[in-house]
């Protein structure tokens, strides 16, 4: 597995990746019609425009999960379903921290992810309602203070 920053050639399979997760992350949390209109063609410009905070996990050639990390917090980690439980998270996840991600926010009934995060030594900090998709919404906020040692500074991994 190579994680690496993204190019912009890999934007329609980061886009397919983050539809794939969404439709089966967020099915018990979404409605059909709302989960129906965030699809590849509707991430894809969005992933354009941020291209220079993603980073991709690869799999034999393939986008298998990518992140977005922002000043510091992770706004997107998403693996694909068929990749889910490889360790692709794990190796997203360390490498974001890595660079000095330190906050996380996440649906707050999406349990799996909470889960994921707690495992990795991530600490819940509040719980609140926020505006996502014209309505109310349920959402965690985690925090995870830098590993001593860290120098926060970009680079690839091979693992």
């Amino acid at each position: 597995m190579i994680v690496r920053p993204a190019r912009e050639a890999d934007i329609p399979a980061i886009a397919s990746v983050a539809a794939a997760s969404y439709a089966s992350g967020f099915a018990g949390i979404l409605s059909p019609e709302e989960l129906a209109v965030r699809n590849a063609a509707s991430f894809a410009p969005l992933f354009v425009a941020a291209l220079p905070l993603l980073r991709v996990a690869e799999v034999d050639g393939a986008i298998a999960g990518f992140s977005k990390v922002t000043a510091g917090h992770l706004d997107m980690l998403f693996i694909d379903p068929a990749a889910q439980r490889s360790g692709v998270g794990s190796v997203l996840l360390a490498e974001a921290e890595a660079r000095g991600t330190c906050t996380l926010e996440c649906f707050r009934d999406n349990r799996s992810a909470r889960g994921f995060y707690e495992r990795h030594g991530w600490t819940l900090a509040r719980s609140y309602e926020r505006e996502f998709l014209g309505r109310m919404r349920a959402f965690v906020f985690y925090e995870k203070l830098p590993a001593s040692g860290s120098s926060g500074g970009e680079t690839d991994q091979t693992r």
